[in-house]
C-alpha cells in the first residue's frame, strides 16, 4: 500500500509517485503513471526495477537473509524434505501431515512419463548437452499433456503443477542416461523425492542400485537449497512467457533456457572447470596470484555472490553437507582436495575476507555433485529440476493476481525516419 508521495520533477513538469511499502525489504515507487506523461525508465537488467508484486521469496543479500514464505532458508534446509519447501512455496503455509501425506503421494503417482516420450530422445544426438534435451524434452510434454491447460483454472494449474513437479526427475535422468548409452531406469514410487533420482541416474536393469541415504539427504538439500531464488533471469523468463497465457510446459521449458547460461544455473558447472583448470594443490598459490591481479582475466569461480554482498546463507548449510558426502564416501580425488584448500584460504585469507568472496552455494553443490559421480553437464539439469518448484509457484502466483502481459519500453538510439531508395537490380 501507498503511504506516501514521491515526487518527480522533470523540466517544467512535476510528477506526484506512490511510494509503496513491502513488508520486508526497500520502498518501491510506483512509476506506471509516468507513461501517461510521455516518460519511461531507463534500467539495463532491471536491477532497480520491480516487475511484479509476489509473496513466495524475499531476500537481503547485505544481511545473508533468504525467506521462503517467511520461513528462513537454513530451518527449511536442515528441518524439512524438499517435498515440505515445494509445498510451503506452492501454497504458502507449511503443511499438516495429512496434508503433507496426500501431496507426496501425488507426486510420486505422478512420476512415470508418456511412453512415446521416451522415443523423442532418439531424435538427439548423443553429444547434446543434457539441457538442450531437457529443454526439447519438456517443451514436448504440451504435447502429450493437454487435458488440463486452462491456466485461468486453479485445478488444472494445480494438476500442471503436479505433473511437473514428479516428472521433471524422470526426465532428466533419462537425460543422463541417453547421453551415456544407458537404458532408461524407470520410478519407483516406494523411494523418496532425492532417493527415486539418484536411483533413476545410477540403477541398471542388471544390477539393484541401493540409495545410500547420506547422499540422499545431500541431494534432499540441494533440490531445498535451489528451489526458489525470488526474481532472478529464469523465473523472470517464465513470468514473461507466462504473461502471454503461454503454455505452462512452454514457459518452464523457456526457464530451462535462460538458467542454462554460464552466469546463471551454469555457475556451478563452470566452477568444476575451474578446479580442472588449477589441478592440483601446488598449482594453487599460482591461481590465487593471478586471481588477485586485476589485469588478469582468471576469476575464481563459486565465491563471491552478485546479490548477497555478505556471506550466502544456503552456503552454511551446503558446506556442512558437502563435507558430511566427502566425510561418507572417503574420496581420493585430486579436484576434491583442490577445492577443499581453495575454501581454507577463502575462509582466512584478508584479500578474500576482505572483499566478502565467500564460497557460494554453487561452489560446496559442484564439489558434492563429483563426489556423488554426476558429470559437470548435469549440474545444471538438477539445478532445474530444483528450480522447478520455484518457476511453478511463480507461474501461479502471477495467474492468481490477475495476467498482465510484459512488455517492457526500450531507450531507442537508432537512425530517425529516413527515405529508402533500393539499389537491388529488379529483374
Amino acid at each position: 500500500m501507498a503511504d506516501n508521495k514521491a515526487k518527480l520533477t522533470i523540466a517544467e513538469t512535476s510528477v506526484d509517485l506512490d511510494v509503496l511499502s513491502p513488508t520486508l525489504g526497500s520502498k518501491v515507487i510506483d512509476i506506471r503513471t509516468l507513461g501517461s506523461k510521455g516518460y519511461y525508465t531507463y534500467d539495463p537488467g532491471f536491477t532497480s526495477t520491480a516487475s511484479c508484486e509476489s509473496k513466495i521469496t524475499f531476500i537481503d543479500g547485505d544481511n545473508g537473509i533468504l525467506l521462503h514464505r517467511g520461513f528462513p532458508i537454513g530451518q527449511l534446509a536442515t528441518e524439512s524434505t524438499y517435498l515440505e519447501v515445494c509445498y510451503i512455496l506452492l501454497y504458502g503455509e507449511a503443511p499438516t501431515q495429512e496434508q503433507y501425506d496426500n501431496f507426496k503421494t501425488t507426486v510420486t503417482r505422478h512420476t512415470m512419463i508418456h511412453e512415446q516420450i521416451t522415443r523423442l530422445f532418439n531424435g538427439f544426438r548423443r553429444d547434446s548437452h543434457p539441457m538442450a534435451v531437457l529443454c526439447g524434452v519438456t517443451g514436448a510434454l504440451a504435447a502429450f499433456y493437454h487435458d488440463a491447460l486452462d491456466v485461468s483454472n486453479p485445478v488444472h494449474r494445480d494438476i500442471t503443477a503436479y505433473r511437473l513437479l514428479s516428472k521433471m526427475p524422470t526426465v532428466a535422468a533419462m537425460c543422463y542416461k541417453y547421453s551415456i548409452g544407458q537404458p532408461f531406469v524407470y520410478p519407483k514410487n516406494d523411494l523418496s523425492y532425492a532417493g527415486n533420482f539418484l536411483h533413476m541416474m545410477f540403477a541398471t536393469p542388471c544390477e539393484e542400485y541401493v540409495v545410500n541415504p547420506v547422499l540422499e539427504r545431500a541431494m534432499d538439500r540441494i533440490f531445498i537449497l535451489h528451489a526458489d531464488h525470488e526474481q532472478n533471469a529464469s523465473t523472470s523468463t517464465v513470468r514473461t512467457a507466462g504473461s502471454s497465457g503461454a503454455n505452462p510446459f512452454a514457459c518452464i521449458a523457456a526457464g530451462i533456457a535462460s538458467l542454462w547460461g554460464p552466469a546463471h544455473g551454469g555457475a556451478n558447472e563452470a566452477c568444476l572447470r575451474m578446479l580442472e583448470e588449477i589441478k592440483t594443490v601446488e598449482h594453487i598459490p599460482e591461481f590465487i596470484k593471478r586471481a588477485k591481479d586485476k589485469n588478469d582475466s582468471f576469476r575464481l569461480m563459486g565465491f563471491g555472490h552478485r546479490v548477497y554482498k555478505n556471506y550466502d546463507p544456503r552456503a552454511t548449510v551446503m558446506r556442512e553437507t558437502c563435507h558430511e558426502v566427502l566425510k561418507e564416501l572417503n574420496l581420493n580425488d585430486s579436484l576434491l582436495e583442490v577445492a577443499m584448500e581453495l575454501e581454507r584460504i577463502a575462509l582466512n585469507d584478508p584479500y578474500f575476507i576482505e572483499k566478502k568472496l565467500y564460497p557460494n552455494v554453487d561452489f560446496y553443490s559442484g564439489i558434492i555433485l563429483k563426489a556423488l559421480g554426476i558429470p559437470s553437464n548435469m549440474f545444471t539439469v538438477i539445478f532445474a529440476i530444483a528450480r522447478t518448484i520455484g518457476w511453478i509457484a511463480h507461474w501461479n502466483e502471477m495467474h492468481e493476481d490477475g495476467l498482465k502481459i510484459a512488455r517492457p519500453r526500450q531507450l531507442y538510439t537508432g537512425y530517425d525516419e529516413r527515405d529508402f531508395k533500393s539499389e537491388i537490380k529488379k529483374k
